[in-house]
């Protein structure tokens, strides 16, 4: 869960951002392992312009990897959703709000005071099980989001509303539309809520953010091809039925190699919207550098040219 694979410092010249600027798609940004990792380089002028148009309202985005960690895409989102000036509900259950905000830090992103001005809203999934394993509430009175790990029934009740009153919009703020960002949601059935619970929690979140509140929502799963986990394949095939953009990082099949990471495939589910078209998907590799992270056709990268 620590990226390392991530820190590396070479340049590569062929970053193809003309292409993703014809895409819409947001430019990914590395993820920091640790504190000391790191981070990449802040989106700016004209790159940020194609971003704010590809977004959207109402979207489900689901960020997806196999063979590697591609949770540096979520650094980006937060990153991105933050500086655009929308209200960002942040269930964090993989890492701590430190290793977020000192990578956001670096993007030029200060989670701290985006908690303060109530821009952020963030739960540390970590902390909130430590609390109910020790029996300590975190706002007295109130019931924990992952109320499930303490219960029989294994619903995500709590949690859903957790995020229904963290996105519904108040008078005194004057933030764009709502974001769901959840890194990530097979942490959930490994704490041990079921699969029908998961998908009940999106379907739900979908409604009131994507629908309701005409908002959207960003959730990162971890897939393998061989894995013997049928309730987490349950989860991720059945979240990409319902997607409107699927960014699936892939590790090379031939293995490592320092130049090219890996590839990511931009699936535009289409076939969503409209059942007689057919969705668009489009392949890159990719390499994480030092502060950005560049992506280019298959076949060009600086060791093959």
């Amino acid at each position: 869960m620590g990226g390392k694979g991530h820190q590396f410092y070479q340049q590569n010249p062929r970053c193809l951002r003309a292409a993703f600027r014809a895409l819409r798609l947001p430019r990914a940004v590395p993820r920091g392992g640790n504190a000391t990792a790191t981070a990449p380089a802040q989106t700016k002028g004209a790159e940020a312009a194609p971003l704010a148009g590809g977004c959207g309202q109402g979207k489900f985005t689901l960020l997806r990897d196999t063979r590697t960690d591609g949770s540096f895409l979520v650094h980006h989102f937060l990153s991105f959703y933050l500086r655009a000036g929308c209200k960002v509900c942040f269930v964090a259950l993989l890492q701590s709000f430190s290793h977020y905000s000192i990578v956001a830090q670096k993007l030029g992103v200060n989670l701290a005071a985006a908690k303060e001005q109530g821009q952020l809203v963030f739960l540390e999934g970590l902390k909130s099980c430590l609390d109910l394993l020790f029996g300590e509430e975190e706002q007295p009175g109130q019931p924990s989001p992952l109320q499930f790990l303490s219960g029989s029934s294994g619903e995500l009740r709590a949690l859903f509303d957790f995020v229904r009153v963290s996105l519904t919009p108040c008078a005194q703020a004057s933030w764009k539309g709502p974001v769901l960002l959840v890194d990530d949601l097979s942490v959930l059935l490994s704490l041990g809520a079921a699969p029908v619970a998961v998908l009940d929690f999106i379907h739900y979140c979908r409604v009131s953010v994507c629908c309701q509140l005409q908002g959207n929502i960003v959730v990162l799963v971890h897939s393998s091809e061989d894995s013997e986990d049928e309730e987490n394949e349950l989860v991720v095939n059945s979240l990409c039925h319902h997607s409107d953009l699927i960014l699936w990082a892939e590790g090379l099949a031939t293995g490592f190699c320092k130049d090219v990471h890996g590839q990511i495939k931009i699936i535009k589910r289409l076939s969503l919207r409209q059942a007689a078209e057919q969705d668009q998907v489009q392949i890159y590799q990719y390499k994480i550098q030092d502060r950005n992270v560049t992506f280019f056709a298959r076949g060009l990268s600086a060791a093959v040219l």
